[in-house]
């Protein structure tokens, strides 16, 4: 028996392969010896039937993270905490009266 992951690797570098339907892409499979949770998973369109095979088990999130927080402002890159001066307005401009 082929291994699965090899025949969707296949599948997924022959253009034709890819956009085939169930119908065409079953006799192949047959031909290929491809095991039958991924014959199920190609007639019934859902790859989940293939979690089993690939030996699926859930993975669950951590509920904290390993980055640093930001919980407070950081300092400006230049190490000063003046405010920043808006620029200056353009002198082509007509001054408002």
């Amino acid at each position: 028996m082929p291994d699965t992951i090899e025949l969707l690797e296949t599948i997924g570098q022959n253009a034709a392969l890819r956009r085939a339907s169930a119908d065409e892409l079953a006799p192949m499979l047959e031909q290929a010896n491809a095991s039958e949770a991924l014959r199920s998973a190609v007639a019934a369109g859902d790859s989940s039937l293939l979690s089993r095979e690939f030996g699926h088990k859930l993975n669950k999130a951590p509920q904290i993270s390993n980055a640093p927080g930001h919980e407070e402002d950081e300092p400006d890159h230049d190490g000063g905490d003046e405010p920043r001066h808006p620029p200056e307005p353009d002198r082509h401009e007509p001054r408002k009266r």
